[in-house]
Protein backbone atom coordinates (compact mmCIF):
# COMPACT_ATOMS: atom_id res chain seq x y z
CA UNK A 1 0.00 0.00 0.00
CA UNK A 2 1.32 3.46 -1.20
CA UNK A 3 1.93 5.98 1.40
CA UNK A 4 -1.42 8.18 -0.29
CA UNK A 5 -3.45 4.88 0.24
CA UNK A 6 -1.85 4.84 3.57
CA UNK A 7 -2.86 8.63 4.50
CA UNK A 8 -6.54 8.14 2.81
CA UNK A 9 -7.06 5.13 4.99
CA UNK A 10 -6.46 6.96 8.15
CA UNK A 11 -8.08 10.05 7.89
CA UNK A 12 -10.43 9.82 5.19
CA UNK A 13 -13.89 8.54 6.16
CA UNK A 14 -14.30 4.74 5.29
CA UNK A 15 -17.54 5.36 2.83
CA UNK A 16 -15.88 4.38 -0.32
CA UNK A 17 -13.82 1.30 -1.53
CA UNK A 18 -11.34 2.47 -3.35
CA UNK A 19 -9.62 0.94 -6.20
CA UNK A 20 -5.71 0.84 -5.96
CA UNK A 21 -5.04 3.31 -8.52
CA UNK A 22 -3.94 6.79 -7.79
CA UNK A 23 -4.67 8.95 -10.62
CA UNK A 24 -2.59 12.06 -11.08
CA UNK A 25 -3.56 14.12 -14.07
CA UNK A 26 -4.94 13.33 -17.49
CA UNK A 27 -6.18 15.35 -20.91
CA UNK A 28 -9.67 14.48 -21.94
CA UNK A 29 -10.70 11.23 -21.96
CA UNK A 30 -7.05 9.62 -20.77
CA UNK A 31 -5.52 10.12 -17.53
CA UNK A 32 -2.26 8.55 -15.87
CA UNK A 33 -1.63 7.18 -12.64
CA UNK A 34 1.35 6.95 -10.14
CA UNK A 35 3.35 4.60 -12.71
CA UNK A 36 2.21 6.24 -15.98
CA UNK A 37 -0.11 3.88 -16.81
CA UNK A 38 -2.91 5.60 -19.29
CA UNK A 39 -6.46 4.52 -18.83
CA UNK A 40 -9.24 5.60 -20.66
CA UNK A 41 -11.84 7.28 -18.74
CA UNK A 42 -15.60 5.66 -19.46
CA UNK A 43 -16.53 7.14 -16.06
CA UNK A 44 -16.58 11.01 -15.99
CA UNK A 45 -16.51 11.09 -12.28
CA UNK A 46 -19.76 9.40 -12.37
CA UNK A 47 -21.23 11.47 -15.47
CA UNK A 48 -19.29 14.63 -14.27
CA UNK A 49 -16.24 15.70 -16.56
CA UNK A 50 -18.78 15.92 -19.79
CA UNK A 51 -16.02 17.27 -21.53
CA UNK A 52 -13.32 15.15 -20.14
CA UNK A 53 -10.14 16.48 -18.23
CA UNK A 54 -8.43 19.90 -17.87
CA UNK A 55 -10.97 20.83 -21.06
CA UNK A 56 -9.01 23.94 -22.23
CA UNK A 57 -12.50 26.09 -22.95
CA UNK A 58 -13.28 24.95 -19.46
CA UNK A 59 -10.30 25.80 -18.07
CA UNK A 60 -10.23 29.21 -18.63
CA UNK A 61 -13.67 30.15 -18.20
CA UNK A 62 -13.03 28.59 -14.48
CA UNK A 63 -9.23 30.31 -14.04
CA UNK A 64 -10.60 33.78 -15.88
CA UNK A 65 -13.47 34.38 -12.89
CA UNK A 66 -10.43 33.00 -10.29
CA UNK A 67 -9.24 36.30 -10.88
CA UNK A 68 -11.85 37.91 -10.30
CA UNK A 69 -14.18 36.87 -7.41
CA UNK A 70 -14.56 33.34 -6.03
CA UNK A 71 -17.36 33.82 -3.96
CA UNK A 72 -19.67 36.03 -2.93
CA UNK A 73 -22.54 36.07 -0.76
CA UNK A 74 -25.98 35.54 -2.56
CA UNK A 75 -26.90 39.04 -0.44
CA UNK A 76 -25.37 40.42 -4.06
CA UNK A 77 -25.56 39.98 -7.69
CA UNK A 78 -22.51 38.05 -9.64
CA UNK A 79 -22.74 37.52 -13.48
CA UNK A 80 -22.50 34.25 -14.03
CA UNK A 81 -25.09 33.15 -11.71
CA UNK A 82 -27.42 35.40 -13.54
CA UNK A 83 -26.36 34.68 -17.30
CA UNK A 84 -26.35 30.71 -16.37
CA UNK A 85 -30.02 31.25 -15.36
CA UNK A 86 -30.76 33.11 -18.39
CA UNK A 87 -29.05 30.20 -20.43
CA UNK A 88 -30.83 27.18 -18.57
CA UNK A 89 -34.33 28.96 -19.08
CA UNK A 90 -33.68 29.42 -22.73
CA UNK A 91 -32.70 26.26 -23.89
CA UNK A 92 -35.36 24.91 -21.76
CA UNK A 93 -38.52 26.60 -21.60
CA UNK A 94 -38.48 27.18 -18.10
CA UNK A 95 -38.92 30.42 -15.77
CA UNK A 96 -36.52 30.42 -12.87
CA UNK A 97 -33.90 28.57 -11.49
CA UNK A 98 -32.58 27.44 -7.91
CA UNK A 99 -28.87 26.79 -7.36
CA UNK A 100 -27.42 24.57 -5.33
CA UNK A 101 -24.39 22.09 -4.43
CA UNK A 102 -25.40 18.74 -6.02
CA UNK A 103 -27.77 16.72 -6.76
CA UNK A 104 -29.34 15.62 -3.64
CA UNK A 105 -29.78 19.05 -2.74
CA UNK A 106 -31.25 19.84 -6.25
CA UNK A 107 -33.94 17.62 -5.31
CA UNK A 108 -34.39 18.93 -1.70
CA UNK A 109 -35.50 22.31 -3.49
CA UNK A 110 -37.98 20.07 -5.62
CA UNK A 111 -39.70 18.55 -3.16
CA UNK A 112 -39.85 21.91 -1.30
CA UNK A 113 -41.38 23.49 -3.84
CA UNK A 114 -43.79 20.64 -4.56
CA UNK A 115 -45.04 20.56 -1.42
CA UNK A 116 -45.49 24.59 -0.57
CA UNK A 117 -47.40 24.99 -4.01
CA UNK A 118 -49.44 21.85 -3.12
CA UNK A 119 -50.20 23.27 0.39
CA UNK A 120 -50.83 26.39 -0.65
CA UNK A 121 -53.80 24.76 -2.91
CA UNK A 122 -54.84 22.17 -1.38
CA UNK A 123 -53.67 22.88 2.33
CA UNK A 124 -50.60 21.16 4.20
CA UNK A 125 -51.88 17.76 4.44
CA UNK A 126 -51.18 17.38 0.96
CA UNK A 127 -47.28 16.55 1.36
CA UNK A 128 -46.92 12.62 -0.20
CA UNK A 129 -44.25 12.36 -3.34
CA UNK A 130 -44.82 9.07 -4.99
CA UNK A 131 -41.34 8.00 -6.50
CA UNK A 132 -40.51 4.65 -8.23
CA UNK A 133 -39.12 1.60 -6.95
CA UNK A 134 -35.49 1.07 -8.12
CA UNK A 135 -35.09 4.95 -7.89
CA UNK A 136 -32.15 6.73 -6.68
CA UNK A 137 -32.38 10.38 -5.46
CA UNK A 138 -29.98 11.20 -3.03
CA UNK A 139 -28.26 10.73 0.28
CA UNK A 140 -29.75 12.68 2.27
CA UNK A 141 -32.07 11.74 4.99
CA UNK A 142 -35.27 13.30 2.70
CA UNK A 143 -33.65 12.29 -0.70
CA UNK A 144 -33.03 8.64 1.09
CA UNK A 145 -36.98 8.47 1.91
CA UNK A 146 -37.09 9.00 -2.15
CA UNK A 147 -35.11 6.71 -3.48
CA UNK A 148 -37.25 3.63 -3.71
CA UNK A 149 -34.29 0.97 -3.14
CA UNK A 150 -34.33 -0.47 0.59
CA UNK A 151 -30.64 -1.32 0.38
CA UNK A 152 -29.62 2.38 0.77
CA UNK A 153 -32.46 2.92 4.28
CA UNK A 154 -30.86 -0.45 5.93
CA UNK A 155 -29.38 1.50 8.91
CA UNK A 156 -30.76 5.19 8.29
CA UNK A 157 -34.28 4.86 9.77
CA UNK A 158 -36.57 6.80 10.39
CA UNK A 159 -36.25 8.99 7.28
CA UNK A 160 -38.17 11.71 6.35
CA UNK A 161 -41.92 11.08 6.38
CA UNK A 162 -43.95 11.54 3.12
CA UNK A 163 -42.42 9.10 0.07
CA UNK A 164 -44.30 6.25 -1.05
CA UNK A 165 -43.07 3.93 -3.99
CA UNK A 166 -44.59 2.49 -7.31
CA UNK A 167 -43.09 0.09 -9.42
CA UNK A 168 -41.93 1.36 -12.62
CA UNK A 169 -44.19 1.20 -15.45
CA UNK A 170 -47.35 0.31 -13.74
CA UNK A 171 -49.42 3.20 -13.54
CA UNK A 172 -52.76 1.86 -12.12
CA UNK A 173 -50.26 1.17 -8.90
CA UNK A 174 -49.63 5.25 -9.07
CA UNK A 175 -53.33 5.70 -9.65
CA UNK A 176 -53.74 3.27 -6.40
CA UNK A 177 -51.59 5.47 -4.19
CA UNK A 178 -53.63 8.61 -4.77
CA UNK A 179 -56.42 6.93 -4.00
CA UNK A 180 -54.67 6.33 -0.28
CA UNK A 181 -52.48 9.20 0.26
CA UNK A 182 -52.97 13.22 -0.04
CA UNK A 183 -50.15 13.77 -2.65
CA UNK A 184 -48.41 16.71 -3.94
CA UNK A 185 -46.10 15.34 -6.51
CA UNK A 186 -44.55 12.41 -8.51
CA UNK A 187 -41.10 11.96 -8.98
CA UNK A 188 -38.85 10.61 -11.59
CA UNK A 189 -35.86 9.44 -13.33
CA UNK A 190 -36.28 8.86 -17.24
CA UNK A 191 -33.11 7.05 -16.75
CA UNK A 192 -33.07 4.88 -13.90
CA UNK A 193 -29.29 5.30 -13.11
CA UNK A 194 -28.34 3.73 -10.46
CA UNK A 195 -31.02 1.39 -10.77
CA UNK A 196 -29.13 -0.38 -13.31
CA UNK A 197 -29.14 2.08 -16.12
CA UNK A 198 -33.23 1.36 -16.96
CA UNK A 199 -34.86 3.69 -19.74
CA UNK A 200 -38.85 4.00 -18.64
CA UNK A 201 -41.08 3.14 -21.32
CA UNK A 202 -42.08 6.10 -23.74
CA UNK A 203 -45.94 5.40 -23.30
CA UNK A 204 -45.74 5.07 -19.89
CA UNK A 205 -43.81 8.35 -19.18
CA UNK A 206 -46.76 10.29 -21.77
CA UNK A 207 -49.62 8.50 -19.50
CA UNK A 208 -48.23 9.19 -16.06
CA UNK A 209 -47.63 13.09 -16.96
CA UNK A 210 -51.27 13.38 -18.70
CA UNK A 211 -53.01 11.86 -15.04
CA UNK A 212 -50.31 14.07 -13.32
CA UNK A 213 -52.23 16.99 -15.04
CA UNK A 214 -55.41 15.73 -14.64
CA UNK A 215 -54.99 15.38 -11.24
CA UNK A 216 -53.51 18.38 -10.16
CA UNK A 217 -50.41 16.54 -9.13
CA UNK A 218 -47.02 17.64 -9.74
CA UNK A 219 -44.42 16.10 -12.17
CA UNK A 220 -41.00 16.65 -10.98
CA UNK A 221 -38.12 15.14 -13.49
CA UNK A 222 -34.65 13.76 -11.38
CA UNK A 223 -32.27 15.12 -14.38
CA UNK A 224 -29.23 14.88 -12.01
CA UNK A 225 -27.52 12.05 -14.08
CA UNK A 226 -29.42 12.50 -17.19
CA UNK A 227 -29.52 16.17 -17.63
CA UNK A 228 -26.92 18.18 -19.68
CA UNK A 229 -26.70 16.10 -22.86
CA UNK A 230 -25.84 12.95 -20.78
CA UNK A 231 -28.51 10.96 -22.94
CA UNK A 232 -28.38 13.16 -26.62
CA UNK A 233 -31.12 15.41 -25.35
CA UNK A 234 -30.22 18.34 -23.18
CA UNK A 235 -32.43 17.07 -20.99
CA UNK A 236 -33.51 13.18 -20.45
CA UNK A 237 -37.43 14.22 -20.36
CA UNK A 238 -37.38 15.91 -23.85
CA UNK A 239 -37.05 12.31 -25.51
CA UNK A 240 -40.56 11.79 -23.99
CA UNK A 241 -42.34 14.80 -25.65
CA UNK A 242 -43.34 15.43 -21.85
CA UNK A 243 -42.36 18.85 -19.90
CA UNK A 244 -42.36 18.30 -16.28
CA UNK A 245 -43.69 21.09 -13.75
CA UNK A 246 -40.28 20.86 -11.82
CA UNK A 247 -36.49 19.46 -13.17
CA UNK A 248 -33.77 19.09 -10.94
CA UNK A 249 -29.73 18.63 -12.02
CA UNK A 250 -26.24 18.40 -11.03
CA UNK A 251 -23.20 16.06 -11.83
CA UNK A 252 -22.55 17.21 -16.02
CA UNK A 253 -23.78 20.94 -15.31
CA UNK A 254 -20.76 22.26 -13.63
CA UNK A 255 -17.77 19.91 -16.08
CA UNK A 256 -16.07 18.96 -12.52
CA UNK A 257 -17.49 21.35 -10.07
CA UNK A 258 -19.91 21.59 -7.76
CA UNK A 259 -23.28 22.73 -8.82
CA UNK A 260 -26.86 21.93 -8.64
CA UNK A 261 -30.12 23.52 -10.50
CA UNK A 262 -33.70 23.38 -9.93
CA UNK A 263 -35.60 24.73 -12.89
CA UNK A 264 -39.32 25.96 -11.81
CA UNK A 265 -42.24 26.30 -14.63
CA UNK A 266 -43.91 29.20 -15.33
CA UNK A 267 -46.52 27.14 -12.43
CA UNK A 268 -44.61 26.99 -9.85
CA UNK A 269 -41.87 29.60 -10.29
CA UNK A 270 -42.89 31.72 -7.53
CA UNK A 271 -43.83 29.15 -4.87
CA UNK A 272 -40.54 30.00 -3.26
CA UNK A 273 -40.51 33.60 -1.95
CA UNK A 274 -37.55 35.18 0.16
CA UNK A 275 -35.95 33.39 3.04
CA UNK A 276 -37.95 29.87 1.81
CA UNK A 277 -34.96 28.55 0.95
CA UNK A 278 -31.14 29.29 0.47
CA UNK A 279 -27.78 27.89 -0.02
CA UNK A 280 -24.37 29.39 0.72
CA UNK A 281 -22.46 28.21 -1.84
CA UNK A 282 -25.04 27.70 -4.51
CA UNK A 283 -24.57 30.11 -7.76
CA UNK A 284 -21.01 30.35 -6.73
CA UNK A 285 -19.36 32.64 -9.51
CA UNK A 286 -16.53 29.96 -10.37
CA UNK A 287 -19.01 26.89 -10.94
CA UNK A 288 -21.55 29.22 -13.15
CA UNK A 289 -18.44 30.06 -15.18
CA UNK A 290 -17.59 26.89 -15.63
CA UNK A 291 -21.40 25.76 -16.53
CA UNK A 292 -21.67 28.73 -18.71
CA UNK A 293 -18.83 27.39 -20.67
CA UNK A 294 -20.59 23.50 -20.75
CA UNK A 295 -23.56 24.72 -21.85
CA UNK A 296 -22.85 27.34 -24.55
CA UNK A 297 -21.35 24.09 -26.57
CA UNK A 298 -24.29 21.59 -26.18
CA UNK A 299 -26.00 22.77 -29.64
CA UNK A 300 -28.00 20.57 -31.59
CA UNK A 301 -24.73 19.24 -33.58
CA UNK A 302 -22.84 18.60 -30.75
CA UNK A 303 -25.85 16.18 -29.35
CA UNK A 304 -26.38 14.75 -32.51
CA UNK A 305 -22.65 13.46 -32.18
CA UNK A 306 -23.62 12.54 -28.57
CA UNK A 307 -25.91 10.49 -30.29
CA UNK A 308 -23.86 8.82 -32.82
CA UNK A 309 -21.39 8.12 -30.37
CA UNK A 310 -24.40 5.95 -28.38
CA UNK A 311 -25.56 4.67 -31.53
CA UNK A 312 -21.92 3.01 -32.39
CA UNK A 313 -21.43 1.35 -28.49
CA UNK A 314 -24.96 -0.38 -28.81
CA UNK A 315 -24.26 -1.74 -32.58
CA UNK A 316 -21.13 -2.65 -31.14
CA UNK A 317 -22.11 -4.51 -27.99
CA UNK A 318 -25.10 -5.85 -28.88
CA UNK A 319 -25.42 -9.87 -29.10
CA UNK A 320 -21.02 -9.28 -28.71
CA UNK A 321 -19.78 -12.46 -26.75
CA UNK A 322 -20.14 -12.54 -22.86
CA UNK A 323 -22.29 -9.57 -23.27
CA UNK A 324 -26.25 -10.50 -22.58
CA UNK A 325 -27.87 -7.23 -23.56
CA UNK A 326 -27.59 -3.43 -24.07
CA UNK A 327 -29.86 -0.63 -22.20
CA UNK A 328 -29.66 3.28 -21.67
CA UNK A 329 -29.96 6.42 -24.08
CA UNK A 330 -27.32 8.46 -25.27
CA UNK A 331 -23.85 7.83 -22.87
CA UNK A 332 -25.85 6.65 -20.07
CA UNK A 333 -25.49 2.91 -20.88
CA UNK A 334 -25.76 -0.40 -18.76
CA UNK A 335 -24.30 -3.21 -20.17
CA UNK A 336 -25.58 -6.91 -18.56
CA UNK A 337 -22.64 -9.16 -18.80
CA UNK A 338 -22.65 -12.86 -18.64
CA UNK A 339 -19.65 -12.77 -16.05
CA UNK A 340 -19.85 -10.75 -13.46
CA UNK A 341 -19.83 -7.02 -13.86
CA UNK A 342 -17.60 -6.04 -10.89
CA UNK A 343 -14.80 -8.43 -12.23
CA UNK A 344 -15.19 -7.41 -15.44
CA UNK A 345 -14.80 -3.93 -14.47
CA UNK A 346 -11.21 -4.96 -12.74
CA UNK A 347 -10.03 -6.86 -16.03
CA UNK A 348 -11.08 -3.58 -18.28
CA UNK A 349 -9.21 -1.79 -15.44
CA UNK A 350 -6.22 -4.29 -15.99
CA UNK A 351 -6.17 -3.18 -19.42
CA UNK A 352 -6.28 0.47 -19.37
CA UNK A 353 -10.06 1.47 -19.43
CA UNK A 354 -11.68 2.59 -16.12
CA UNK A 355 -16.02 1.59 -16.36
CA UNK A 356 -18.41 1.46 -13.18
CA UNK A 357 -20.99 -0.78 -12.34
CA UNK A 358 -24.85 -0.23 -11.52
CA UNK A 359 -26.54 -2.90 -9.72
CA UNK A 360 -25.86 -6.28 -11.94
CA UNK A 361 -24.56 -4.67 -14.95
CA UNK A 362 -21.58 -2.33 -16.25
CA UNK A 363 -22.18 0.96 -16.30
CA UNK A 364 -20.16 3.39 -19.36
CA UNK A 365 -20.83 7.39 -19.13
CA UNK A 366 -17.89 8.66 -20.88
CA UNK A 367 -17.36 12.12 -21.64
CA UNK A 368 -19.75 13.54 -24.26
CA UNK A 369 -17.12 15.05 -26.35
CA UNK A 370 -14.84 11.23 -26.10
CA UNK A 371 -13.06 11.21 -29.69
CA UNK A 372 -14.03 8.27 -31.45
CA UNK A 373 -10.69 6.41 -31.92
CA UNK A 374 -10.84 6.89 -28.68
CA UNK A 375 -14.04 5.40 -27.48
CA UNK A 376 -13.65 2.81 -30.53
CA UNK A 377 -10.36 1.49 -28.56
CA UNK A 378 -11.91 1.16 -25.57
CA UNK A 379 -14.67 -0.45 -26.81
CA UNK A 380 -13.03 -2.94 -28.37
CA UNK A 381 -11.03 -3.61 -24.73
CA UNK A 382 -14.07 -4.02 -23.09
CA UNK A 383 -15.70 -6.64 -26.01
CA UNK A 384 -12.35 -8.23 -25.78
CA UNK A 385 -12.70 -9.05 -22.27
CA UNK A 386 -16.51 -9.72 -22.11
CA UNK A 387 -15.60 -12.46 -24.74
CA UNK A 388 -12.28 -13.63 -22.97
CA UNK A 389 -14.81 -14.33 -19.32
CA UNK A 390 -17.10 -16.05 -21.40
CA UNK A 391 -14.81 -18.88 -22.04
CA UNK A 392 -13.39 -19.36 -18.30
CA UNK A 393 -17.32 -19.32 -17.57
CA UNK A 394 -17.99 -22.26 -20.12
Amino acid sequence: MSNLQQLDKTYVANTYARFPVEITHGKGSEVYDTNGKRYIDMGSGIGVTGFGIADDIWQKAVCDQLSKVQHMSNLYYTEPCAKLAELLCLRTGYKKVFFSNSGAEANECAIKVARKYIADRKGEEYNTIITLKNSFHGRTITTLAATGQDVFHKSFKPLTPGFVHAPAGELDAIKELTKQYKVAAIMIECVQGEGGVVSLDPDYVKDLAAFAKENDILLICDEVQTGNGRTGKLYGYMHYGITPDIVSTAKGLGGGLPLGATLLSEKVQYTLGYGDHGSTFGGNPVCCAGALSILERMDDHFLSEVEEKSRYIFRELQAAPGIESVSGLGLMIGIQTKAPAKEVLLKCMEKGVLCLTAKTKLRLLPALNIPMEVLQEAINVIKTVCAEMEETIC
